[in-house]
């Protein structure tokens, strides 16, 4: 099997760049379909690399961190909690995805 891009970059930024194709354009649903093409992109990835079970995990995790952006943002301000919450996805999509020890650390539930 070919070795497949890192998906962590493409989480995280997705992020980003889906608010600021929102507040760019004011419309929010465009930045929703950067986020939700990267997220069907990066799900398909997470399932043939690190299974099913894992990538639905990581899709909940980043739905999660957008959620948690905008209560988050009432309290720091836009930008700094969508940067917050990027850079976390990041980091857990590099440890339970695209890491080379990721590969095997199971995710255990909070």
């Amino acid at each position: 099997m070919p070795p497949t891009w890192p998906t962590w970059p493409l989480a995280a930024g997705s992020l980003i760049v889906g608010f600021a194709v929102a507040e760019a354009t004011g419309v929010r649903a465009i930045g929703g379909i950067v986020l939700v093409v990267a997220a069907v992109w990066c799900a398909l990835q997470w399932r043939r690399e690190v299974g099913l079970g894992r990538a639905l995990r990581l899709v909940g995790l980043y739905l999660v961190a957008f959620a948690l952006s905008h209560v988050l943002g009432l309290v720091i301000g836009a930008w700094p909690s969508v940067l917050v919450v990027s850079v976390a996805v990041g980091a857990a999509v590099w440890t339970w995805a695209d890491a080379p020890s990721g590969r095997a650390r199971p995710i255990r539930a909070a």
